[in-house]
């Protein structure tokens, strides 16, 4: 008899793309399940229209008790898990059906493309890449950030979710030394690029809060303190308690580079460069050496005033292949550094170009225009940015900066009359 493979989600409100999502999983599977967390729109109902079995799950902050409730109705001999914001890509079907008709593997680990608005975007320790249009429906989003994921796993009962955010299997199949493979299999995930800035931004919170209480169940928990930290740092803009956090994880787990490398990206907001290069010292020597490993060392020479040594780094990410239009400003202003005006200049304003609502890359713009000499170039770059508005101190004292700089030329001009 052949393996059969069952879809299980989770969903609340997600009737705008729920649809998308179904429809490219549905042809594959032999049934689907929906765990519906109390939707007020038409999520159950389109679920229904596919052929779905909903249940009824109250929500409990916990997304793993949400994800297990939906498991224990699990009748198939393997189990796919896609959410709401997602859809299985057009090829992954027919390899997916393939994958559960090997005996010897319990899971597979498959990657999850990311799609993001600008390339300047980054997860995790992970930096975009170009988007190579594989796919229709992301055909508008200019870069994706690959991450790993497991998403296609045996119907075990010592398989299950754990963590109340950020939920995974994968620790659970590892304790358990079940044998896995990796698959090619992409799922697409859109919410990054598609979710409005204040959906962003509540969704931010509130995997903020369960972080905190995920940290709460199990304070030695490294990857629990490596994702609160990075939501400090990120989307609370809080880069001391974030450092506490990758501080912390850099002693439970000494030998995984990447809350070193968190570290030094907290201390060079917290202008301590020295203490910044060695946590990057360390967390090369553990190999991670990647495009956004040499973002922060550029980052941190720069800001120690070595222009030269970060503008070889900011070079490093574009010799691999994954600049962006941030990499590419902050490279602009090495070169401007290096006694090189017009030329830098001319890089910034292309990274401008290609990421216009980025307001970093205007403040980049302003100061390196103003170091350049040129006034105008830094007042036009200036009021772009405040049209954008999040306006912060550093703003207001850069008018007051160019301000002061259109009166010192006027009265120049004045006496040279």
């Amino acid at each position: 008899m052949k393996p059969t493979v069952e879809l299980s989600m989770i969903v609340k409100n997600g009737a705008e793309v729920l649809a998308r999502c179904l429809a490219s999983a549905a042809p594959f599977v032999d049934r689907i399940v929906v765990g519906d967390t109390g939707s007020t729109d038409d999520s159950i109902a389109i679920a229904r229209s596919f052929g779905a079995e909903v249940v009824s799950i109250p929500w409990e902050q916990d997304f793993s008790q949400a994800r297990n409730r939906v498991l224990a109705e699990r009748r198939c001999d393997w189990v796919l898990v896609l959410d709401a914001d997602e859809m299985l890509d057009p090829k992954g079907g027919a390899e997916l059906r393939a994958l559960i008709g090997n005996p010897s593997v319990f899971a597979y680990h498959n990657p999850r493309w990311n799609y993001m608005r600008d390339m300047s975007a980054r997860l995790g320790f992970q930096t975009a890449k170009s988007n190579p249009h594989l796919l229709e429906e992301a055909r508008a989003f200019p870069g994706y950030v690959p991450l790993p994921t497991t998403r296609l796993f045996r119907s075990h009962p010592g398989i299950y979710y754990e963590g109340c955010v950020h939920e995974t299997i994968t620790k659970r199949v590892a304790q358990l030394q079940l044998p896995t493979a990796c698959a090619e299999f992409i799922v697409h995930h859109f919410g990054h690029a598609e979710d409005d800035k204040a959906a962003r931004q509540q969704k931010d919170e509130f995997y903020q809060v369960l972080g905190e209480k995920k940290l709460a169940s199990n304070p030695t928990d490294a990857q629990a303190l490596i994702e609160l930290g990075f939501a400090e740092l990120e989307h609370a803009h809080r880069p001391a308690i974030a450092f506490m956090h990758f501080n912390r994880a850099c002693q439970i787990s000494p030998q995984s580079p990447v809350p070193w490398l968190f570290s030094a990206a907290c201390l060079i907001q917290l202008n301590k460069f020295a203490e910044a290069f060695k946590c990057l010292h360390q967390s090369a020597s553990l190999g991670l050496r990647n495009a956004l490993y040499y973002q922060t060392l550029g980052d941190a020479c720069f800001h120690a005033g070595h222009y030269a040594e970060a503008r070889a780094a900011y070079t490093q990410v574009a010799h691999r292949g994954e600049a962006s239009p941030l990499s590419e400003a902050k490279l602009g202003a090495c070169e401007i550094h290096a006694g090189l005006p017009e030329h830098g200049l001319r890089r910034i304003q292309r990274a401008v170009d290609a990421a216009p609502t980025f307001g970093e890359l205007y403040d980049i713009l302003a100061t390196s225009a103003l170091l350049a000499g040129d006034l105008e170039l830094a007042s036009e770059a200036a009021q772009s940015r405040a049209r954008l508005g999040d306006l912060t101190d550093f703003h207001v004292e850069l008018a007051a900066l160019l301000e002061n700089q259109r009166r010192t030329q006027n009265e120049k001009l004045t006496l040279s009359a």
